[in-house]
């Protein structure tokens, strides 16, 4: 008799079971239907109810089937019930929890861990042999494992938020500000000189340039920086290395920006970028474009870097403007930027940053797409170049005698005369039939 007893309790016991978990699989399902759409809250609200309707034992019956806290389940349903603590119309618009629900950020109850961190990642630390990410990035992962080190326990969810919250930190890149270990003490003031000169020639109506080479360019299908839209799937094919192409080489192009009018030019050269070649394309913009925009010129100002082949200590650049003004029946004035400020230049900013854009994606296959491409170059703020190519052959190394330089005339300014100078023409005569000519 006490046999049979146990047996049927024991069948009871198989049967409840067996309907508990089948009611725990549509609680399940019914889940798994809502969750995308629910919240914390509402999940927590939700689970509440199901456990209500399950009955006897709901509360633990749902927390197993949903992988849940109980306690988030007991909470849920005194929320519904309104027993001790707010009822869920009480909680503000748009929370989740109680106020002072959840648990306790790291800071509240560690507050010396923000100093840790400040610590390894702090840029004035970085010249510190003792710093401890001296010579390794600063990760997440790794200023983790160095607080671990220190005794910290903290997650890399924590660091980041702790270094954007609390340090005010944020993912930067560098940024190229500094000239050089040394600047020149009147830097500033060669600045003011040249916007001043600038200034002057403009309300004459006389010409400014800003001139300067842009980087070599390798000629042929290489690869170009950038993307350009091509069909899906069929990316343009360039080659592997960047190795020169001996027959192709390289292109050379120089430029000469007109300030004034916002318009541009460029010789591509395929020899050597020397001072000849740099007068060369200064000759060409004025006469494919500067003659006939300025009919009335008599003097053109010209800014340069201090370097390169248009430096205010190169010799021949000076004996090639001599001829210029010579052929061109202009006065040549010349303003070079101080030593390491190069990137002030107009024309990097202005023109040549424009050119690199509208290549982007693109290989020069040969001088006459880099011309091209070049040439049709424009902005919305009106930025006009035109193009040609240079074939001329400009030799290296090329020595101006201190006799040479004695027939140039060459005045120099009283403010920094290395710097900023003046090339009057040699012949007068030639100077007026010169500029007659342009004129026409």
């Amino acid at each position: 008799m006490v046999h049979r007893e146990w047996e049927g309790s024991k069948k009871d016991e198989r049967l409840y079971q067996k309907v508990r978990a089948e009611k725990q699989n549509r609680i399940r399902e019914r889940y798994d239907w809502l969750k995308s759409f629910l919240d914390e809250r509402s999940r927590r609200l939700w689970a509440a109810n199901e456990a209500v309707a399950f009955g006897e034992g709901g509360i633990r019956a749902v927390a197993q089937a949903l992988g849940m806290s109980p306690k988030t389940v007991m909470d849920g349903r005194r929320e519904l019930k309104g027993d001790g603590g707010d009822t869920p119309k009480k909680l503000s618009p748009g929370r989740q929890r109680r106020p002072g629900g959840g648990r306790k950020r790291l800071v509240e109850h560690q507050p010396e861990v923000v100093q840790a961190i400040e610590a390894i990642v702090d840029p004035a630390t970085r010249g510190d042999p003792m710093t401890p990410l001296k010579w390794t990035s600063k990760s997440l992962s790794k200023i983790r494992a160095e607080l671990k080190q220190q005794g910290w326990s903290a997650s890399e969810k924590t660091v980041s938020r702790i270094l954007s919250e609390d340090l005010k930190y944020s993912l930067q890149g560098l940024k190229k500000t500094q000239e050089g270990s040394k600047q020149h003490p009147d830097r500033d003031a060669q600045f003011q000189y040249l916007n001043q000169q600038c200034r002057d020639f403009q309300q004459r109506g006389q010409p400014v340039i800003s001139v300067d080479a842009k980087k070599k360019e390798l000629i042929g299908d290489f690869k170009n920086g950038g993307r350009e839209w091509h069909p899906q799937g069929k990316p343009e094919p360039v080659r592997t290395h960047d190795f020169e192409d001996k027959q192709l080489g390289k292109g050379i192009p120089y430029g000469i920006l007109d300030t004034g009018r916002n318009q541009g030019w460029v010789s591509v050269g395929v020899d050597h970028d020397t001072s000849q070649f740099a007068v060369s394309s200064i000759r060409n913009w004025w006469t494919h474009m500067g003659a006939s925009a300025y009919p009335q010129a008599r003097e053109l100002l010209i800014t340069a870097d201090a370097g390169g082949s248009n430096g205010y200590r190169v010799r021949l650049w000076k004996r090639e403007l001599q001829k210029l003004a010579d052929d061109t029946g202009l006065t040549v004035t010349v303003g070079h930027f101080p030593p390491g400020t190069s990137k002030w230049n107009k024309i990097e900013h202005r023109m040549f940053c424009h050119i690199t854009a509208s290549w982007r994606g693109c290989p020069l296959s040969s001088l006459e797409v880099t011309v091209n491409l070049i040439a049709g170059t424009t902005t919305q703020k009106g930025l006009t170049i035109q193009a040609g190519l240079d074939l001329g052959s400009y030799e290296k190394g090329i020595e101006v005698s201190e006799e040479e330089m004695s027939r140039v005339q060459l005045k120099p300014a009283d403010f920094h005369g290395e710097w900023n100078y003046t090339i009057t023409s040699r012949n007068s005569a030639s100077t007026q039939a010169n500029v007659q000519t342009a004129q026409i």
